[in-house]
């Protein structure tokens, strides 16, 4: 049985209806693309399925206890004011399971410094946030989730705004991760680094979801009169059984 799965999910902000009838299973050991237009609701979709929105109806059943779940927002979210070093912020990533008030013992070090090589960030473990590029960044939150040993990783935009080298990096991690069994969840708008990264799609439209293959949606564009790079906002005439 998967470890996540939605039951005839029905979620609402400020009162308004953002998705309905949503059904399925994420595949263990794997990526899986959330994709749609803005206000399609990737976010309310994210958000319930981490524990901070209650569904209006239906429900989130997921089998990853909360402390190996991991959300990782667009960078933008993020507050670069706040004193914090990259090795402090991998370090963090012990909090859900170890507590935010213990000392680190000698092996969450040696952890800390393995991610940090892995990542390519070594040389930067005492410069601030604020201080860091945005590929830099990225990879330092990156290595928190690494550092939390997540089960389920949530990631809104991994790749925006970073550079090509950090994409690198970043997809590397993310196979290897699902290869070791997480479940990830990636909102991507780019088809070539749905092509490169997910085995499934969930799409998010007109206030419902569909499960599309990787393959039938990189399929449908390329029969498109111009090939954009970015994923379709609307259901293409392709679907599959899937995951529901």
């Amino acid at each position: 049985m998967a470890r996540l799965q939605l039951h005839d999910l029905q979620l609402a902000r400020g009162g308004q209806t953002v998705l309905e009838h949503l059904d399925g299973r994420f595949q263990d050991g794997a990526v899986t693309a959330l994709i749609g237009a803005n206000g399609a609701g990737k976010s309310t979709l994210i958000a319930a399925i981490m524990g901070m929105l209650t569904p209006v109806s239906g429900s989130v059943e997921s089998q990853v206890p909360k402390e190996r779940r991991a959300w990782l927002p667009q960078q933008l979210a993020l507050d670069l004011s706040f004193p914090m070093s990259v090795e402090e912020l991998i370090m963090s990533g012990t909090w859900p399971s170890h507590g935010a008030f213990k000392g680190y013992c000698g092996p969450h070090y040696r952890r800390g410094r393995e991610i940090m090589a892995r990542l390519g960030i070594s040389h930067l473990a005492h410069r601030q946030l604020g201080e860091l590029s945005g590929g830099q960044r990225q990879r330092a939150l990156i290595g928190r989730t690494l550092m939390q040993e997540a089960e389920l990783l949530l990631l809104d935009e991994p790749f925006a705004n970073v550079d090509a080298e950090t994409v690198e990096v970043l997809m590397d991690v993310l196979r290897d991760m699902a290869a070791k069994g997480a479940t990830l969840i990636v909102v991507l708008h780019d088809m070539e680094q749905l092509s490169r990264l997910a085995d499934d799609v969930l799409m998010l439209s007109g206030g419902h979801g569909r499960w599309v293959s990787p393959e039938a949606l990189l399929e449908y564009n390329a029969g498109q009169p111009a090939r954009a790079p970015r994923l379709p906002f609307d259901f293409p005439e392709v679907s599959h059984a899937g995951p529901a």
